[in-house]
């Protein structure tokens, strides 16, 4: 049965000669998981606001949206609430009371529902959700992923049919938003539910997905199962047919180069499909390993020692007086021209250290120094905590505030910087307007202005589609060779293979091992990519998505 139809539909928003939708058409079934995908600005949001009465955007527009066969804007307001709920981007954009019960309770207080009723469904939804333990809480207590499960139990206590999550993971660190995805299959799985989802963690989402829809400047361009969608954005003619879409698959899907998937159906989505995969080129004799080539080590670059910029001896820090120590000893130093990356599990202390070199915080022990006359600056995990001004301009100009230049100098970097980072057609806008990863491109934005000598960046490529984390990758590599030092706490396992010079582990409040990225993926067994869990078997040392296809390229 057919839930969502939307027939043509166009829209442009006022004052503006683009289209944000062309032409689209599609229907969503009922129970159907679909995930909606494009890079940032597509037209995504867009969309699936056209598929909630109350979030409908204003604007020109033409053609129908219906669900169950009646136009959306037509639905009543008790109905167009109820069956069709809606998970935003921003899990602060949605809360709207201060304790968790209440907020579990508010929707259905609104729509007139008995109090045994309610008492009923909240106490589903906590234990559904598991939220027992923290039912009794404030909401400004709780963490980013805990948030967001809460808006999405608050939505579910009104027994939505249908169920539209715009980016719901996008502010969430991976294990959060892994967490988060997988509560979302469940209520597609166990319950029915209707699921239409916008993902950029498209390795999360594809093996949970029935189907994904691929939109580009405001049009649907590929719509199909998650394994035939690559095949479809591979093209059939050279490298020159192949849709930049494609590159932002997941990393299983784009590990095989476009000669080996014409004859392929459907592409592997995740790492045991993909092995599966492997296993069969080889053994149909698609792919030939030369004599001596298994476990032949791939080399990685070398890299010269530079000056010292950031050196930590032996820091100890915890937050309260009986509380256990975040920094236990942490020794570490950085050199001049590095982007060294920080990894580690949530909560071990890696945001505490960067907190501690631009001297947020100061250890009970131990010493942090930085080089004479080196100026850092940082990125917060959270972007939202630089920003100051009412539009994107003013905040690029408040990070040169404290600089001595003249305000022609300061509009010139400005405009400079919006452009570098892709945003100088949101001048205007609202900072608490963007998407999560324009935010974080203006963040960016606000910090790099300022020319700092080492910059420290906390998560940046959260909320980032696939295609600008390339960007942000070359942009960094540029701003090394400048001999500008930059210090990443990441959950990016496959940025920091590919743009990373070196990787430290944090685990127990100290710095368990670190090397170059070539030997810390390659040391590692769990904690490393894709490429070198997939090809491992056959060739040490494969790190990064372009080395794995040049080695399978090589044995055709």
């Amino acid at each position: 049965m057919e839930k969502i139809k939307v027939d043509n539909l166009s829209f442009s928003y006022p004052k503006s000669d683009k289209l944000a939708l062309e032409s689209v058409s599609l229907s969503i079934k009922e129970s159907e998981f679909v995930v909606l995908c494009g890079k940032s600005g597509c037209g995504k949001s867009t969309l699936l606001r056209h598929l909630k009465k109350s979030m409908n955007p204003y604007g020109n527009k033409l053609g129908s949206v219906c669900f169950d066969g009646e136009e959306i804007e037509d639905m009543s307001d008790r109905d167009a609430a109820s069956k069709i709920g809606y998970v935003q981007q921003n899990p602060d954009n949605q809360l709207v009371t201060d304790k968790v019960w209440h907020e579990l309770a508010f929707g259905l207080e609104s729509l007139g529902y008995s109090n045994s009723v309610i008492k009923r469904r909240v106490a589903e939804m906590a234990s559904y959700f598991g939220i027992q333990t923290w039912f009794r809480k404030s909401v400004s207590e709780l963490s980013g992923g805990q948030k967001q499960l809460l808006n999405l139990a608050s939505v579910m206590a009104m027994q939505p049919e249908i169920l539209i999550l715009d980016e719901p993971a996008s502010q969430l660190d991976p294990i959060a938003a892994r967490d988060f995805l997988s509560t979302v299959h469940r209520l597609n799985r166990e319950l029915g539910v209707t699921i239409v989802i916008s993902e950029h963690r498209l390795e999360e989402i594809f093996p949970l997905a029935d189907r994904a829809i691929v939109m580009d400047e405001g049009r649907i361009i590929a719509n199909a199962k998650p394994g035939e969608v690559a095949i479809q954005l591979a093209g059939s003619g050279g490298e020159e047919s192949v849709h930049p879409m494609y590159y932002g698959m997941p990393p299983v899907m784009k590990l095989f180069p476009k000669e080996l998937v014409r004859w392929q159906d459907s592409l592997p989505m995740t790492l045991r499909e993909g092995r599966i995969l492997m296993e069969k080129l080889f053994e149909n004799g698609t792919l030939k390993l030369k004599y001596g080539e298994i476990h032949n080590p791939v080399e990685g670059k070398e890299v010269a020692s530079g000056k010292l910029v950031i050196k930590l001896k032996n820091l100890y820090f915890r937050y309260a007086k009986n509380s256990d120590d975040v920094l236990r000893g942490l020794s570490l130093e950085i050199e001049e021209g590095r982007l060294h990356c920080l990894l580690g599990g949530n909560g071990s202390g890696k945001s505490t250290t960067l907190k501690a070199i631009c001297g947020i915080i100061k250890p009970q022990s131990g010493k942090v120094k930085l080089a004479d006359n080196c100026r850092a600056a940082m990125v917060p995990q959270n972007p939202q905590a630089l920003f100051t001004e009412i539009s994107c301009e003013e905040e690029v100009l408040e990070g040169m505030c404290y600089q001595k230049l003249e305000i022609e100098e300061k509009v010139r970097r400005t405009e400079e910087m919006l452009k570098l980072m892709e945003i100088e057609h949101l001048r205007k806008a609202n900072p608490y307007d963007l998407s999560g990863g324009e935010q974080q491109r203006l963040a960016l934005a606000k910090v790099m202005v300022s020319n700092p000598d080492i910059l420290l960046l906390d998560e940046p490529t959260k909320g980032l589609d696939p295609f600008f984390k390339q960007t942000l990758g070359r942009i960094l590599r540029s701003l090394c060779k400048e001999n500008k030092t930059i210090f990443m706490v990441s959950h990016d396992i496959e940025f920091c293979a590919e743009f990373g010079d070196r990787c430290s582990m944090f685990f127990d409040g100290e710095i368990a091992t670190s090397g170059s990225a070539k030997e810390f993926f390659s040391g590692n067994n769990f904690y490393t990519t894709v490429e070198n869990k997939l090809t491992r078997k056959w060739c040490d040392g494969i790190i990064t998505g372009e080395e794995a296809r040049s080695w399978i390229r090589s044995l055709l």
